[in-house]
């Protein structure tokens, strides 16, 4: 159903319902909300970012007047096609994040914005989570764990979304909203609703009244996620009880749910966790019951391909290598509150085991490091195969659901499926004491053929889990685009008509995500498929699961990893019509959208499935767009590298004069000036802008242990303390010469750099030169290795750290004796233990730079500041803070949208220090919470200061030191 776009287009319109700041109506906008993490891309008419119900209300009101499609969206990791649309698409992951905790952990109240592994870290602390725990958990967000009812290992059916439901408030096309907390909402929902009320009660009355009730009950005895959720008509009786319910697993199709609150359940921290093979996998599908009988918490079941898919991974059991051709596998967790049962589940895992047949002794163990690498194992399979599919082809992952008692037949006969569709490298896993299975297989579909193929695979699918076993098509992850044509054949006729019957109550315009769930149409599974061009090496990787999102810096502000490379294919899909206007618009807004507003800080890499670092796509974007002019330029500052040191304190020294003389607002004028003449990468003046660092005296010690290397950024910019402005590295000279450590400190520091400068903008030439020079300067301060090098800026001890592809051969073999160790790991292991800390401060926050967390460093951080204070605060929403080395000063706003929600957080509180490691993220969060950020080195070198053989003062909250905490 699509109507004709009201005159004058769609922005006007909606941009009076919620600001044109928050429609998103450009081509590249458009284009990069056209896929979610399913087989399915569809381009919607416009974006919008609602704020408020209010909003949501008229937004229902004008796609009903102009009979337009309406698809709610949050994270958009759904695997079933439920968050695309070619109406408009509505974008709930940026404003609707609020959470809180109620009853002393007990029950949690989320907007749907929230991500599921967030809702649990906010638990933690209560010895609880949330019931769901889909494998999504640290992406997905709590408005599509709700839609489509999601699960996984543990949840099973009774702690899902639906049966710890507390409440809802929801909004109806027809604008009426619903707090079912109410003491009155059954009388509002029938006062407000009449027809839906009673339309309800009709519903339930006549399945009530026949077989289907019977069957309801035992389909949702197992996983089952098909279709809408018939079991509320069942299993309540008052209209608004059962509409509420109806809600979960509905897919955004009858109503928006704003805000939910879910009981919670006991987070079980002790845990026994088990490794079985058997011969094939029909054997270890019939060997499940014995763990049933005993209560296993957690039963995944594991094919020889899906074994194999993971074998190689770090931490997997290298047994795995030498096991048969056909054997399978059971991973197999006993979960408990008390450390006492520990003794009870090694006697029950006995006991389960005893009369099986494993084809090697079982192996049980209750390392949390073990449990973790067996885990990280099971969650490597379905990126495994994403990883080592065929250019070009797509990434599909299905689940079923069949009587658990028919499990291992069922899982054969899809085996037999796979070989008969010539799907090779099909895996097949899943939650065996659930009846559970996820199975996954790569398909191309940039040709008619290959659509036909997976067409003909779907259909027998369908006959072997609906025909042979009665079981569910869709267990856990929505019933979506996929299988919204085979719902009546699972359901049957009447079940059927009602859901249909349930839709138009709800939903009369059929504006709410039509086509998911419910569809007519025979071939909708195979319609608006995703086409994927070759187009790089890295972008053919990517699977578009949108597990990046959350840790993207530029996610708020423009677009995401996944989103940027969705544009990227996009435009490869057009470039057959060069010409053509949507190239040409893509294009327009690419610069800015894609390439300038990415901080290229690899976080992304961290949590991507198959290990995608956009930033290494978009320094290739940046290195094509260098003439061989720039890049001969760049070459020439990389070998005159302290000319540029020299120039950088010049203009900073003139710019705070100039700054001085006619104020803040005359710079950043002339600045303004500056970079409209120059070019976007002449540097913004902001009052914040650090005065020059001044000359570097070298430090002299005998028989030093080891050498300081202070970074470029170091050496330009002075530290925030005052007193050390004519001495880069004075506070870190402090705290070894107390802790009695000799360190070196080279006098010939200028010109060298770890080359993040130029490897970040695409300037290859330039950083072999910049890391050459390095390495050979590490070399003779080091003593050929000797001694181990010390670096002051984490930044630059993961671009060392890193730098080894872009050595000559003469400096490969000294790079590999030289030890380059980031300073926080100096301070932690060989100074702290030798410093007395003569006062601690009451509280400290903390910033782990996005360095750091892919280094590991982040509790190292976390351990040091807890040595000097007796409270560390490390905010909820932490991450990257976007700086990105100049991209604070080049794209302020970058750095602005990514601190936005750690600068909230922290506003609400006062700390006496506030610290991270490295100079300009200190930059960055000092501009976004107003609060005085600095080194850590900083808080240790004042907290282990004596005077005259006592210690300092009590160091006052910045509040009270007119915004200067450490001094």
């Amino acid at each position: 159903m699509m109507a004709p776009l009201p005159a004058g287009g769609l922005r006007s319109p909606l941009s009076r319902i919620m600001g044109s700041d928050r429609v998103l109506d450009r081509m590249i906008d458009r284009v990069s909300y056209a896929s979610d993490a399913s087989i399915y891309r569809m381009v919607p008419q416009a974006v919008v970012l609602p704020k408020s119900i209010d909003e949501i209300r008229s937004l229902f009101g004008f796609c009903r007047e102009h009979r337009l499609p309406l698809t709610f969206r949050a994270a958009g990791t759904s695997l079933s096609g439920q968050a695309v649309t070619e109406g408009i698409l509505a974008d709930i992951s940026r404003h609707w994040r609020a959470l809180q905790i109620q009853g002393g952990g007990k029950a949690i109240r989320v907007q749907p914005g929230v991500i599921g592994a967030h809702a649990n870290r906010a638990l933690h602390p209560y010895g609880s989570k949330i019931g769901p725990d889909p494998a999504s958990l640290a992406a997905c967000m709590m408005g599509g764990i709700l839609s489509n009812n999601s699960s996984g290992k543990c949840c099973g059916v009774s702690q899902n979304a639906y049966h710890t439901l507390e409440s809802l408030t929801f909004v109806l096309p027809s604008g009426t909203v619903i707090n079912t907390e109410d003491g009155v909402a059954n009388e509002l929902f029938c006062a407000r609703e009449p027809a839906l009320a009673q339309g309800i009660l009709a519903i339930r009355r006549e399945i009530e009244n026949s077989p289907l009730c019977q069957r309801v009950r035992s389909k949702y005895r197992t996983k089952n996620t098909t279709g809408y959720s018939l079991n509320a008509f069942v299993d309540f009786e008052r209209p608004v009880d059962i509409f509420e319910h109806l809600l979960i697993g509905a897919e955004g199709t009858l109503a928006f749910i704003a805000e939910a609150v879910l009981r919670t359940i006991p987070d079980l921290p002790v845990k026994y966790t088990g490794l079985l093979f058997f011969k094939d996998l029909y054997t270890a599908a019939d060997s499940i019951a014995p763990f049933l009988g005993v209560g296993v918490k957690a039963l995944e079941i594991m094919d020889r391909a899906a074994l194999r898919s993971v074998e190689n991974q770090p931490g997997a059991p290298e047994v795995i290598k030498k096991l048969p051709a056909a054997a399978a596998g059971l991973l197999v967790e006993f979960q408990g509150a008390d450390p006492a049962e520990g003794a009870t589940f090694v006697r029950k895992a006995e006991e389960a085991t005893a009369h099986l047949e494993p084809i090697l002794p079982p192996s049980f163990t209750a390392s949390p490091a073990a449990q973790a690498s067996l885990w990280n194992m099971r969650a490597g399979m379905f990126p495994s195969i994403g990883a080592m599919r065929k250019r070009g082809t797509a990434v599909i992952i299905e689940d079923i659901a069949v009587p658990v008692e028919r499990l291992a037949d069922a899982a054969t006969r899809l085996q037999d499926l796979f070989r008969k569709h010539g799907y090779d490298d099909a895996i097949l896993f899943g939650h065996a004491k659930d009846g559970n299975l996820h199975y996954v297989i790569t398909q191309s579909f940039n040709d008619a053929r290959s659509v036909q193929a997976y067409a003909r695979f779907m259909d027998d699918v369908v006959r072997l889990v609906v025909g042979e076993f009665d079981g569910a098509l869709k267990a856990e992850h929505g019933t979506g685009r996929n299988m919204a044509p085979f719902v009546e054949m699972e359901w049957g006729e009447q079940a059927y008509s009602i859901m249909q019957r349930l839709k138009r109550l709800a939903d009369p315009e059929n504006i709410l995500n039509p086509g998911v769930i419910l569809n007519p149409d025979p071939q909708a599974h195979v319609s608006h498929l995703k086409d994927l061009p070759s187009v790089d090496e890295i972008v053919d990787r990517c699977v578009e699961c949108g597990y990046c999102e959350s840790k993207c810096p530029s996610r708020d502000l423009t677009l995401t990893p996944r989103q940027r490379i969705i544009v990227v294919r996009e435009i490869e899909r057009l470039k057959k019509n060069r010409r053509d206007p949507q190239l040409l618009e893509l294009r327009r807004d690419f610069s800015y959208s894609v390439v300038d507003t990415c901080a290229v800080d690899g976080m992304c890499a961290t949590v991507c499935p198959v290990g995608i670092d956009t930033g290494q796509l978009i320094k290739q974007f940046r290195k094509v767009h260098h003439s061989r002019w720039g890049q001969r330029v760049a070459q020439v500052l990389a070998e005159q590298f302290w000319m540029v040191e020299h120039v950088a304190r010049f203009f900073l020294w003139a710019g705070g004069a100039i700054e001085s003389t006619f104020g803040a607002k005359a710079m950043l004028a002339l600045s303004r000036v500056l970079r409209a003449c120059g070019g976007t990468q002449i540097p913004l003046w902001l009052p914040d802008v650090p005065r020059p660092a001044g000359r570097i005296p070298g430090r002299r010690v005998d028989k030093p242990e080891a050498v300081y290397f202070l970074s470029c950024i170091s050496r330009v910019l002075r530290e925030s303390r005052e007193d050390s402005a004519l001495f880069p590295g004075k506070t870190f000279a402090q705290v070894t010469d107390r802790a009695g450590v000799p360190v070196l400190i080279p006098r010939d520091l200028p010109g060298t750099c770890c080359g993040v400068v130029f490897s970040s903008k695409g300037f290859d030439a330039a950083l072999r030169i910049s890391v050459n020079r390095t390495v050979e300067r590490f070399w003779t301060w080091s003593q050929s290795g000797r001694l181990p090098v010390i670096v002051d800026n984490t930044p630059c001890s993961l671009a060392l750290r890193e730098c080894r592809p872009h050595l000559n051969p003469e400096n490969r073999p000294k790079f590999d004796s030289l030890r380059i160790v980031d300073s926080l790991t100096f301070v932690h292991d060989d100074l702290l233990p030798r410093l007395r800390v003569t006062q601690r401060v009451r509280s400290a926050a903390i910033h782990p730079v996005c360095s750091a967390m892919r280094l590991g460093l982040s509790s190292t951080l976390e351990r040091i500041v807890g040595a000097c204070s007796e409270r560390v605060c490390l905010p909820e929403n932490a991450g990257c803070c976007g700086f990105a080395g100049d991209r604070g000063f080049l794209v302020p706003e970058l750095t602005s949208s990514a601190t936005c929600a750690e600068a909230n957080e922290l506003r609400d509180g006062q700390h006496d220090a506030y610290c991270s490691s490295s100079r300009t993220c200190e930059l960055g969060l000092t501009r976004a919470t107003g609060r005085p950020y600095c080194s850590y080195l900083d808080l240790l070198e004042r907290v282990t200061r004596e005077v005259n053989g006592q210690p300092v003062a009590n160091i006052r909250p910045a509040s009270e030191t007119g915004g200067q905490a450490l001094s």
